[in-house]
Parts: C-alpha cells; structure tokens; sequence
C-alpha cells in the first residue's frame, strides 16, 4: 500500500518492524520519535508486538498518544514467561479488540482495565465480496481453471493448511456424510507444512474420499471460488481470534458452516447464516454438510440474503474505519 500512501502524498517510514532483535526494536524507536516530532503526529496505533515496543517508546519520549489493537491469542510460553512480551498490546490509552473473544482473552490473561477496550470487529471489502461484483466470465475461469465438476454441489475450505484450521477434521467429516455426491474444495497454501498437507491426502486417500476432494493451494480469486461454491466451511478446532473467511463467504451470499468457538460464535449467526456445530466432533461437521446440502432452493436463498444482511449490518470496512476512527477522535478529546 506504500504506493497509494504516497500518491496522496502521506510520508511513510520504512523500518525493520519485523525484527525481534532488542537493539533494533530499540533503534527502530528512535526513528520513529524523530519521524513523529517531524510529521506532528498525535497518535501512535500499533498493531503488532515488536512494534509496538519501538512505538510504545517513541510515543512516550515524544509525548503522544498510544494506542493498540489486539489481534490475536498470542502465545503465552511455558509458564507465561511470554505474558512480558506480550503485554506491549495492553499498554494503549485504549485498546481496540477484534472480537468478543479476544477481548474475554485479554481480561483473564493480563488483567486489563475493561473501561479502556472498545470493541471494533475485522471487516470484509464489500465492493470485493459481493455476488454482484463477481463477473460470469471470473465464475467461468475459476471453474475451468481448477478444473471444478459443475454437476455437483461444491463445499469450500478456504484458508492456510495448517493443523489447528482443521483441514483434517473436514476429511474425516467427509468420510461420514450421508450425501456423496460433493465436490469439496480445500484451498490455501500449506506455507512450507508439507507434513501435514501430506498427510491429508493420505487421511482422504485412507478414508476413501480422496476422488471428491481437491486441493487447490494459494488462489488469486477467492470472491469467484466462492460464487462457485454452494456451502463455505470453518472448520478451527483452536479458536479463532475472529475468522474473517466467516465473513467473506456471508458476504458473497452462501450458507457458513463454522466451528463453535473463538470469533465464529459472533460471525456466524446459528439457524440464519448458517450453522455453528461442535469443533471437535467430525460426525457433528458432517451432519451440518449434510443439512446444507439438503436444504431446498428457497431455504438456501434467504440463508444466503440473512448472510449477506449480516455482513452488511455488522462487518464492513466502512463500518470498522468509522469506528477505528471514532476511537482517535476520543484520544484527541482525550
């Protein structure tokens, strides 16, 4: 995005952020004080903990204000020995939490002040993920692309292969399910988890599904594997902080099967959107597939137009930088 911050003419500083090398976080502040001093800025808004050291220091030396959002259930390390690091993201004047449950997270792991966490949710581009935005022609690519059956109801997994997003539990669901005529989509890349990629397709291999499952790997068109698809799957079996796929497939209008923990409770609206089913439990995921699929032409639309609400109402970018920036207007007057 630096082009676009610097054809509005915006100044933007470039700096090793990703590093968690002391002297460097250390370094990095310094920079970062003299730029704000520079620039007049009056609020710091970190989002990330080694930055958030560099900022937490610049802010203070430079006298503004401090603020963060906390992303994610950082882990704590054995004997919360990380709890230290961490807890650079509770030191904002306010604190934005992505979700109800990483604000309960906050609450019991680092005894956090309630009064100063405001509650802004992730958002979905609407002018991204919108059925109406999604060509025939991109529909048509995307099929003939990945080479998708248009004969079946298509079921869709779409984010990193990676063990706690649950890509095994959906095999082993799909193993169960009474209805077999499916074509399940498993899309995203495994980012160098070869082992447990691998062993996906020896589990669907095993459990004799491996001929109705395909793996895609990394896609360029999500919104048009999404029109494609008829039921969009989250299948966590960690929470999740607060799962935005959730939201991008409400948002193209399909029925959401999600695991009942972390974000997804508040995403996903049980019995209107979709259905929320045990996380640990494959024959409850294969149940949920089964009454997707089931369900009859008219049911399926207004899932998907109470979907579509859903997001509309509660998950857009406009509505999450309303209320991000209402939250620097409160600093300023602060």
């Amino acid at each position: 995005m630096t082009y676009e911050l610097e054809k509005s003419k915006i100044p933007h500083l470039k700096l090793d952020l990703k590093t968690k090398n002391p002297l460097k976080i250390y370094l990095n502040s310094k920079k970062l004080e003299k730029f704000i001093k520079d620039n007049d800025i009056n609020i710091v808004h970190a989002r990330s903990r080694a930055p958030a050291w560099s900022a937490y220091w610049a802010a203070k030396r430079a006298g503004v204000h401090f603020m963060t959002t906390f992303h994610g259930t950082y882990g704590l390390g054995p004997l919360g020995i990380k709890k230290i690091y961490n807890r650079v993201m509770t030191y904002g004047e306010l604190v934005i939490a992505i979700s109800n449950h990483i604000k309960s997270h906050m609450l019991k792991n680092y005894k956090v002040d309630e009064n100063k966490i405001r509650l802004i949710h992730r958002c979905v581009s609407i002018e991204k993920f919108s059925p109406e935005q999604v060509s025939q022609q991109r529909i048509i690519a995307a099929i003939k692309d990945n080479n998708i059956p248009e004969d079946k109801p298509v079921i869709s997994l779409i984010g990193r292969v990676t063990h706690w997003k649950g890509q095994h539990k959906l095999i082993e669901a799909l193993s169960k399910m009474k209805n077999k005529n499916y074509h399940c989509l498993i899309v995203g890349s495994d980012q160098g988890r070869t082992a447990y990629s691998d062993s996906l397709r020896t589990l669907a291999q095993k459990l004799g599904v491996i001929d109705r499952v395909q793996f895609i790997g990394h896609s360029f068109d999500i919104p048009a594997l999404l029109m494609v698809s008829d039921v969009v799957l989250s299948t966590a079996i960690e929470p999740e902080a607060f799962g935005r796929a959730a939201i991008e497939g409400q948002a193209m209008g399909k029925i959401m099967i999600a695991s009942n923990i972390g974000g997804s409770l508040e995403n996903t609206i049980d019995g209107i959107t979709g259905k929320l089913y045990d996380a640990q439990d494959s024959q409850a995921l294969a149940d949920a597939i089964d009454w997707a699929l089931d369900l009859p032409e008219k049911e399926k639309n207004k899932i998907g137009k109470a979907a579509i609400k859903n997001v509309k109402d509660n998950f857009t970018k406009q509505k999450m930088c309303d209320s991000t920036i209402a939250v620097y207007e409160e600093l300023i007057t602060k």
